[in-house]
């Protein structure tokens, strides 16, 4: 059994589930926001008597929290609804990106209690990055003041592949990581359990646990970061993979195009690594470049997609062919999971080019996937914005800690105690 399997399935934590009835209907009041106790009863088929005793104990714990109570309309009778307390668990999440490390302490709720970045040196060594990134989550905790009795544990969003004890594989752009037992090593700084997923799962988790019902159906988060990934929601809980490396986006993409580099394989496409394509494509259609600050990969990208906002009409080319490609590849999600909802997010996902992306998008899996009769696609932007993956790895803690799920199945994880 892999390691960060193992871990997931040791035990929980101090809101430790003694049933699986007690996720069940944690869950049911996490999507709802506040609901009765009547209405718990109805939708998990649980008596009523059952959802009392329930209750009583997560509230005694501290979980949950009663609001003002309510006239019901038929009986006359007072209703008192509940809601999850925000406060009565906390996460950090850490996005590593090979430029930036976003550290968020967030509460249950998905609000960001404390949040840190600092920009990462090109020539950053493993051992200085795990430092830093634990010097880092230290001083995030201390000034958020969140006491240890709430925190749950530690979420850390990177690019893939990993493997699935948690070590970084082939990471794009810092070669000098690759084999990194991050998770491993900031779990004995940090003394705090650690979980470490792709960036787009991370960011697909955190969408379903943040959007509630909205999100309570199977979707594909497309994450545009370093790369153009992707995260799957399906039959209600996230989709990993056998080795925690589903949704390599680029290779559906590529095989979409029909493109093919000199070993037959998919080759992969500059428009599913946008930060870096997007300003040379748009110099290829004419674009100059009249920002004197724009030396770097970040700030040209971000140049560009203003240039689009504005009306620039080399760079507006620009983005619509890179949408166009990512657009096709999903097309391929849609035609395979037979889906109907994209989402669209990640720190390169800005709202200068989020109209274009999601018309060009919305155009490609509602024109053409096979059965695109049966199902009318919806394509939106993220509740999660630029934070995405950092939000997303603290969701992975609460998804881990909260949600229910059948022992033994192979995407279950649980925390260590």
């Amino acid at each position: 059994m892999p390691e960060n399997e193992e871990l997931r399935r040791a035990g929980a934590n101090q809101y430790d589930l003694g049933s699986f009835n007690e996720a069940v209907i944690i869950e049911t009041i996490r999507l709802a926001g506040t609901i009765s106790r009547t209405e718990i009863a109805r939708r998990t088929g649980l008596t009523q008597q059952s959802v009392s005793r329930i209750l009583r104990i997560l509230l005694q714990q501290g979980l949950l929290v009663e609001e003002a109570q309510e006239r019901a309309e038929r009986l006359g009778k007072p209703r008192t609804p509940v809601r999850m307390r925000p406060n009565a668990a906390h996460a950090v999440g850490i996005h590593i990106d090979p430029e930036l490390l976003t550290v968020a302490v967030v509460d249950l709720d998905g609000t960001i209690v404390r949040r840190e970045t600092v920009d990462l040196a090109d020539d950053l060594s493993a051992d200085k990055l795990v430092d830093l990134t634990a010097a880092t989550v230290t001083a995030a905790l201390s000034i958020s003041q969140v006491g240890l009795d709430s925190m749950l544990g530690v979420g850390v969003a990177v690019p893939g592949p990993i493997n699935a004890d948690g070590t970084l594989l082939a990471l794009p752009l810092q070669p000098a990581w690759r084999g990194l037992k991050i998770r491993q090593l900031l779990q004995e700084k940090l003394n705090h359990p650690v979980l470490v997923e792709k960036d787009g799962t991370a960011a697909a988790l955190g969408e379903w646990w943040i959007g509630r019902s909205a999100r309570a159906r199977d979707f594909a988060y497309l994450y545009l970061g370093t790369g153009v990934g992707s995260g799957l929601i399906l039959n209600g809980s996230i989709y990993r993979g056998g080795t925690a490396n589903a949704g390599e986006f680029g290779q559906i993409a590529a095989l979409r195009m029909g493109e093919w580099d000199t070993d037959d394989g998919p080759r992969m496409l500059p428009e599913c690594n946008p930060t870096a394509s997007l300003p040379v494509i748009a110099a290829e259609y004419g674009y100059v470049e009249t920002d004197p600050s724009a030396t770097d990969e970040a700030k040209r990208y971000k140049a560009v997609c203003k240039a689009a906002a504005d009306g620039d009409e080399a760079a507006v080319k620009a983005v619509t062919q890179v949408a166009r490609v990512i657009g096709q590849g999903a097309v391929g999600l849609v035609d395979l999971l037979d889906i109907d909802l994209v989402v669209l997010g990640g720190p390169a996902f800005g709202k200068e080019i989020s109209e274009i992306f999601l018309t060009e998008i919305g155009r490609a899996v509602n024109a053409h996937p096979v059965a695109r009769e049966t199902r009318p696609v919806a394509v939106e932007e993220s509740m999660l914005q630029t934070d995405a993956a950092a939000v997303g790895a603290a969701s992975t803690i609460f998804h881990d800690a909260f949600t229910p799920r059948v022992s033994g199945s192979s995407q279950a994880r649980r925390l260590p105690k």
